[in-house]
């Protein structure tokens, strides 16, 4: 069984303009949405669209809490959330103009007895199932939060992060199977400033020193490279499209990869399939279909070996 975590869901309310915000002005959008989000639930519902099973777990509340359960069961996805006496689930508004910008919100505050309720739940995770750690995490958990629940899995599990700065390199001490950074997070994790150039290969080898065993990078027009622990590193060339909506697209990479990964253990189909994956979703207004899926993977050569 695959079991997907996500610490912050969230309801994204994409706000799309025809002109720029004018500060201190009543501004008006041309058109609106609203999606349920966390990375952990996208990773959930590319992989059900790509015809694999997963529970989606974390922590919802209130009245937004309550919506984004009822998505995710009407997506056939099981549902297995920790429901919060106090607070709402966050929203997060996506602004579309001539350039994207994203307000996202705290989110409720996470007791500790209910972190502690999750790490038992996840100790009765087996040998061989997956567990996929993703997004934020919110203020009021430690900052080793995703250490202690990789920690809490059950002997044997594959365990994937997709996370950024101290929760991502606080997690590697427990060697996860998978990391997923984008290229400004492997920078941050490595120590150097999120703009700066660099090797991936060589801030890669630097995230296995630090305990990470495999690592994919989403590098956006860029492409994405995954490096393996045996040494081996492979290239992937960004899928051509229209971009229309970058929220999601790591996510779907990430699901796109398990999928091939576990099916076939072959790096460089699964870095293909991730690349296609992450491509749909960013041509698309919402997360990708398998059909949007399967024609960009169509149309990618296949990666290099570098």
């Amino acid at each position: 069984m695959i079991y997907t975590v996500t610490l912050n869901p969230s309801i994204d309310h994409i706000v799309r303009m025809n002109s720029p915000i004018r500060d201190g002005e009543t501004n008006r959008c041309s058109s609106e949405d609203f999606f349920i989000g966390g990375k952990g639930i996208n990773v959930s519902t590319i992989l059900k669209e790509l015809g694999l099973e997963s529970t989606a777990m974390g922590f919802l509340a209130g009245f937004t809490g309550a919506e984004i359960k009822k998505e995710v069961e009407a997506r056939g996805i099981v549902s297995d959330f920790t429901e919060l006496e106090s607070g709402n689930t966050r929203i997060n508004i996506k602004l579309k103009g001539a350039s994207e910008t994203e307000i996202n919100g705290l989110g409720p505050d996470i007791p500790m007895s209910c972190f502690e309720d999750l790490k038992s739940k996840l100790s009765k995770i087996k040998k061989g199932d997956v567990l996929i750690l993703a997004g934020s995490v919110p203020p009021s958990l430690p900052d080793d939060a995703y250490s202690q629940l990789l920690s809490a899995a059950g002997e044997g599990a594959v365990t994937i992060v997709d996370a950024s700065g101290i929760q991502l390199v606080n997690a590697l001490k427990e060697h996860p199977f998978l990391i997923k950074p984008n290229i400004a997070e492997l920078r941050e994790a490595a120590g150097l400033p999120t703009d700066s150039g660099g090797s991936v290969i060589s801030m890669c080898e630097r995230m296995r020193s630090l305990g990470a065993r495999n690592i994919l990078v989403s590098m956006g027009a860029d492409g994405a490279v995954f490096c393996l622990e045996n040494g081996e590193a492979y290239a992937a060339e960004a899928a051509v499209g229209t971009l229309k909506n970058s929220v999601g697209s790591g996510d779907s990479m990430l699901a796109g990869f398990i999928y091939s990964y576990l099916d076939e253990h072959d790096p460089a189909k699964a870095l293909k399939m991730g690349t296609a994956a992450g491509g749909a979703t960013a041509f698309n207004d919402d997360l990708a279909t398998k059909e949007m899926i399967l024609s960009v993977l169509n149309s990618l050569p296949d990666p290099k070996r570098i």
